[in-house]
């Protein structure tokens, strides 16, 4: 990923300058203090509940996760206990999440976490990859949530909120676009790496939404380049 970055930084001088994306983090920090949700996995560093949560919340909504989460780690508190669960125990509980192969991915991941690395949740973004059903995402949340790794992230939220402040095109699979990826990598702060994300995350869920977003009273209204598209063509 750095030498991606590497590659892309003459391509982001002009629409990534130094001062925009200054702007930008202090900008999304402010509106942070007030205004980043709670959840119960935003509130432990135990890499275990964090590694349940982020295999939950892969393509669903915290908000949907947030019960099932706590049932969950009520019956399976420790990764002890979650290995001796079989599939379809796991299948039941997870259920309303949808997404029927999520029971299995993490079932197969536990084994492998088991047999090679001693029962630990892998601290290392490429031990992470090498488990079942986790992406590049999922891994990446994992390493900051769970080991203060400095890792950002990118999901459709993030990957919208670069495309419109900064003006970026990125592929239609918003997810896999080095493009954006490097660009999430380019503007996150040197610390602080895990609540960045977050601010992120619900920045996009909450202003900078898929529809209808609030450039109303979004803090970033000033300076980003979708916004001022859209106001130059309401005031034609």
């Amino acid at each position: 990923m750095t030498s991606a970055i590497a590659q892309s930084q003459e391509n982001f001088t002009l629409l990534l300058a130094a001062n925009k994306i200054k702007w930008f983090r202090r900008q999304l920090t402010s509106w942070a203090t007030l205004n980043l949700r709670e959840f119960p996995w935003r509130t432990t560093t135990d890499a275990y509940a964090i590694f349940i949560a982020e295999f939950l919340l892969q393509k669903t909504s915290a908000n949907t996760v947030a019960p099932i989460y706590a049932d969950f780690l009520t019956r399976y508190p420790t990764l002890e206990d979650l290995a001796t669960a079989s599939v379809a125990e796991i299948a039941i509980l997870l259920k309303p999440l949808g997404l029927h192969f999520r029971a299995d991915r993490l079932y197969q991941s536990v084994r492998v976490i088991i047999e090679q690395y001693d029962g630990k949740i892998p601290a290392s973004e490429a031990q992470l990859l090498s488990l079942p059903g986790i992406g590049l995402y999922t891994a990446r949340s994992i390493c900051a949530n769970a080991f203060a790794q400095p890792l950002a992230i990118l999901d459709t939220n993030v990957a919208r909120i670069l495309e419109r402040f900064f003006g970026l095109q990125g592929n239609r699979v918003k997810s896999r676009c080095k493009l954006l990826w490097s660009a999430a990598e380019y503007v996150a702060p040197k610390t602080s790496v895990s609540r960045w994300n977050l601010t992120l995350l619900d920045f996009g869920a909450g202003v900078c939404t898929a529809r209808n977003p609030s450039c109303g009273i979004c803090p970033l209204r000033s300076q980003c380049n979708y916004a001022k598209i859209n106001l130059d063509m309401n005031h034609e």
